[in-house]
């Protein structure tokens, strides 16, 4: 019997970074909306900094090629609230 793979610490690290942050972009959201910002106003300014954060750390190629990435995980849903549609 083989086991599997074990993770990582380097890829743990990582997804509980990602998954914190993911907290505090939740709670910004929140806290703006209620402050009375429009959704998809705030969406598209998340949008627009996380590309300048991604470019500065990345390189405008290896960010031009996530971003191409991005429309069939967007058709497949990936990114859909499971109570949204």
């Amino acid at each position: 019997m083989k086991l599997a793979d074990p993770v990582l610490i380097d890829d743990y690290n990582a997804a509980e970074e990602r998954r914190a942050a993911c907290g505090f972009v939740t709670e910004s959201f929140a806290e703006a909306i209620l402050s009375g910002i429009e959704p998809a106003s705030l969406a598209h300014a998340a949008i627009t900094a996380a590309l300048y954060e991604l470019i500065a750390a990345h390189g405008e190629q290896a960010v031009a090629q996530y971003a191409e990435n991005l429309a069939g995980r967007i058709r497949l849903g990936e990114f859909s609230a499971p109570n949204r549609h």
